[in-house]
């Protein structure tokens, strides 16, 4: 069994092959003995099969969520959606979540950046959305995000030239019918087609419990915040899906801007997301 070495600053050291091989072959007591000599020294034995490693998540934390079959469920019909995403569990995890407690708050939901629809298909998996009572706006240019709104930052840190590279791959959906029939079995599902923020009229919720932005750049997802705050009902959530991820620091620092003319504080999520509870 793999075996490593964690300091009480938590920084981690793998023991070699030739030790590791040595521990586990000694009998019961002196394994016993061993692991009472390196508790006594600061150190912590871990199994590092059971780390949780993705996306730039590692933890020996338990993820717990990963015992639900009704989070299996909303995770692989968001999968089915985008046909094989690798979006971490535990992205998910805060995703559904999220989307659970708003279902007690008064609002409609409302997610700008869907492109194939993985989160929002989960989401309307794991919640009992026919008996809600609410509407989802799903927004979306359905053609990837648009170059000309990034910022000269974002433009120096790559992220434009990650966008093209993935518009010429075909990453992002660009068939109607197919985002149609993902979301057929659903009721009271409206699909937004449009450049954000022009488009936000268009979304009619006069009340919002949910709000997911996630359109990798910083100019729409600040001004969809901005758009839908006061629409925002007390206790609905923003989910902020790249807020601390790596690399979009412009994007992080936007937000920021803007959660400080309106007066909150984002929390920052190890995932690389962000939330606000209003």
């Amino acid at each position: 069994m793999p075996l490593s070495l964690n300091t009480a600053s938590r920084h981690r050291t793998v023991i070699s092959t030739r030790i590791r091989n040595i521990v586990t072959g000694l009998p019961d007591v002196f394994r016993r003995w061993f692991t009472r000599f390196i508790v006594a020294t600061g150190y912590e034995l871990v199994n590092i099969q059971k780390l949780y490693e993705f996306d730039g998540l590692h933890t020996i934390h338990n993820p717990r969520f990963k015992k639900s079959k009704r989070f299996h469920q909303a995770r692989e019909r968001g999968s089915q959606a985008s046909l094989g995403d690798s979006r971490g569990d535990w992205r998910v995890h805060v995703g559904l979540w999220a989307a659970a407690a708003a279902a007690r708050v008064e609002g409609d939901f409302v997610e700008c950046g869907v492109n194939a629809g993985f989160l929002s298909s989960a989401i309307l998996r794991y919640l009992d959305w026919e008996n809600l009572g609410k509407t989802f706006y799903l927004v979306d240019t359905f053609s990837g995000p648009v170059l000309e709104q990034f910022s000269a930052e974002e433009i120096a840190r790559g992220l434009q030239q990650k966008v093209k590279q993935a518009i010429g791959a075909e990453n992002y959906v660009t068939d109607m019918e197919r985002i149609r029939r993902n979301y057929q079995e659903w009721k009271r599902v409206e699909i937004v087609q449009g450049v954000v923020p022009d488009v936000l009229p268009s979304v009619l919720a006069h009340a919002i419990a949910f709000l997911h932005l996630d359109m990798n750049c910083a100019f729409p997802e600040t001004e969809a915040l901005r758009f839908f705050w006061h629409r925002i009902s007390t206790g609905g959530i923003i989910l902020l899906d790249d807020y601390s991820y790596f690399g979009f620091d412009a994007q992080g620092d936007q937000m920021d801007r803007v959660a400080a003319e309106l007066g909150v504080e984002i929390l920052a999520l190890p995932t690389g997301q962000g939330m606000l509870i209003k």
